[in-house]
């Protein structure tokens, strides 16, 4: 399982990447494996607040549909427009092409509340 050392995250499997004065937030590796083939992502709209831990997305599979929380407190300055026509890049790079919105932290220090990748790895189901 990739798990970025670079990155924070949630124990919803939300990874987020500190970028200046913003944050990036998309989904683990283990949780696109978890859904399988995407096929439809409905994101927040730029200029939303969000609180954190709120469900701020929706992804779905040839599985099932699940909710995407929001790891920090801010409002959503730019959403990933490439995965409307292709949500695949998630399952395809989950870390790279397939990252699903960016915030403007409320307070950019409660990243440091989420959890490191060795913690997030310690997290994860023993498969």
């Amino acid at each position: 399982m990739n798990v970025p050392k670079d990155l924070k995250y949630t124990k919803t499997h939300e990874w987020v990447q500190v970028d200046d004065d913003s944050a990036i937030i998309g989904i683990t590796d283990f949780a696109q494996s978890q859904l399988s083939d995407l096929t439809y992502v409905e994101l927040p709209q730029a200029g939303d607040h969000i609180e954190a831990e709120e469900e701020v997305a929706v992804l779905e599979s040839v599985k099932a549909a699940s909710d995407i929380y929001a790891p920090l407190s801010g409002t959503i300055v730019e959403v990933n427009e490439a995965l409307d026509g292709n949500p695949e890049l998630i399952n395809t790079d989950p870390y790279g092409e397939g990252w699903l919105f960016r915030i403007t932290p409320d307070n950019i220090a409660d990243i440091d509340q989420l959890l490191d990748a060795d913690q997030y790895e310690e997290s994860l189901p023993n498969e």
